[in-house]
C-alpha cells in the first residue's frame, strides 16, 4: 500500500518544499570512502538548485492540469513530469488527453534510455543509482514512470470544479499544484454573441476556476503542506476592445482573484501567481500554423513551452502576477490609453475574422 506521506511535497522532518531547497530523501552513496546516505558537498549544491526548479522527488506529489490536452496545458504537464510530478490532467476530450499522457511516458522512457549509465537527468526520472568515480549512474531503465491520471470532463458547468475535486478525493489524490490552464477564447461582439456561450465562458473562466481555488487550498491547508496554484489570466485584461469585451473581463476576474487570493493564503504557505502572457502560438486564436510562425518570428507570439517554463518560475518563485516579456509589460500604458480613433480602424480591420 503506498505510504500516505509520500504524497506530499513537503519534507515531514525538515519541513522544506521544492523550490525552497529541500533536501532530497533519496539514498546516496558516495565514492570517496563517506558512509552511505551522506551526500557529497558537490551532490548537495547541484541537489539545491534542481530544488528551487521546484523538482520533488520522483512519484512523491501530485499535480493537476486542466485543458492540458493541447497548447499551453500540454506544455505544464510535460514539464510538471519532468519534475518529478505525478499527474491528473483534465479537458474535454479523452483522445487528446490520451495522447498527452502517453507523450509524457514515452518522453520519460526514452530519456532514462537516453542517459544510459550517465548521471541521473535533471528530468526528475528517478533510477537506482551506482556509485562510480565520484557521481551517480542511473541503469539504462527508470524504476519509476511518471503516473498519469486523465480525467475527461466538462468544466464550463456549475459543480464541476466540486465533481474534480470529490473525484480526485475518490481516487486517494492528495493534489500539491494545481494549473488552472483551460480556457475559451472568444472575439465576438457581445451583442452578437450567443447566450450560452457568454455563460460558457464566465463558468470555465471564473466561477471554476475560484471553486478549485478554494476547495484544493482547503485541502492544503488542511494536510499542512505548501501548495502551489498558477491561473492562466491574459494580457487582454489590460485590452478591453471591441471584440474582446467578455474573454478580457473574464480574465482581469481571474488576475485580481489571484492576487487578492495570494495574500489571503499566503500565511498558510501556498502560493497563488496569475500569468498573463500576451500572444501564445497556439490553436487557441484560431491562427493557422503559417501565422503562427510569422508571429513567432516578429516576436509577437511566444511558444506555449516558453510560456508554460516562465509561469512555472514565477510560481516556484512566489510571484503573484507575471506578464512574460519585458515589452509586453511596457506596451501595458500604451493599450490603456489607446484613443477610440485609433480602434475604430483597428475594429473595422477585425470585424473580418470575429467568430
Amino acid at each position: 500500500m503506498e505510504n500516505k506521506n509520500d504524497t506530499h511535497p513537503i519534507d515531514k522532518q525538515s519541513g522544506h518544499t521544492p523550490g525552497e531547497g529541500a533536501p532530497d530523501t533519496c539514498t546516496v552513496q558516495e565514492t570517496t570512502g563517506t558512509a552511505p546516505g551522506i551526500r557529497t558537498g558537490q551532490e548537495m549544491a547541484r541537489h539545491s538548485r534542481r530544488m528551487k526548479r521546484g523538482e520533488v522527488r520522483p512519484g512523491s506529489a501530485w499535480a493537476l492540469v486542466t485543458g492540458a490536452g493541447s497548447g499551453i496545458g500540454r506544455c505544464y504537464a510535460l514539464r510538471l513530469a519532468a519534475l518529478g510530478y505525478r499527474l491528473v490532467i483534465v479537458g474535454n476530450n479523452a483522445a487528446p488527453l490520451e495522447a498527452v499522457a502517453e507523450e509524457i511516458r514515452r518522453t520519460a522512457g526514452a530519456s532514462a534510455a537516453g542517459t544510459g549509465r550517465d548521471e541521473i537527468p535533471a528530468a526528475g526520472i528517478q533510477t537506482a543509482g551506482t556509485p562510480v568515480a565520484g557521481r551517480i549512474e542511473a541503469p539504462a531503465t527508470p524504476t519509476h514512470l511518471p503516473e498519469v491520471r486523465v480525467m475527461p470532463m466538462d468544466l464550463a458547468r456549475v459543480g464541476a470544479a466540486q465533481e474534480l475535486h470529490d473525484r480526485t478525493a475518490a481516487e486517494g489524490i492528495e493534489i500539491d499544484v494545481v494549473i488552472n490552464n483551460a480556457g475559451i477564447f472568444s472575439f465576438c461582439d457581445i451583442l452578437t454573441t450567443p447566450a450560452e456561450r457568454i455563460e460558457r465562458i464566465i463558468l470555465l473562466h471564473d466561477l471554476t476556476v475560484s471553486q478549485l481555488c478554494r476547495l484544493y487550498a482547503a485541502d492544503m491547508v488542511r494536510r499542512g503542506v505548501r501548495g502551489h496554484i498558477l491561473n492562466m489570466s491574459s494580457y487582454s485584461l489590460w485590452m478591453p476592445f471591441p471584440g474582446l469585451a467578455l474573454y478580457s473581463a473574464s480574465k482581469a476576474y481571474m488576475r485580481s482573484f489571484s492576487v487578492a487570493f495570494a495574500k489571503e493564503v499566503r500565511d498558510r504557505g501556498i502560493r497563488v501567481t496569475a500569468v498573463c502572457p500576451a500572444g501564445v502560438a497556439t490553436d487557441l486564436y484560431g491562427l493557422t500554423p503559417r501565422w503562427q510562425r510569422i508571429g513567432k518570428r516578429l516576436g509577437v507570439l511566444i511558444t506555449p513551452d516558453n510560456c508554460a517554463r516562465r509561469g512555472l518560475r514565477a510560481l516556484w518563485r512566489g510571484r503573484r502576477c507575471i506578464v512574460p516579456d519585458w515589452w509586453n509589460r511596457a506596451w501595458i500604458p500604451l493599450c490603456k490609453a489607446l484613443p477610440m480613433w485609433v480602434l475604430r480602424p483597428i475594429r473595422r480591420f477585425t470585424m473580418q475574422f470575429q467568430k
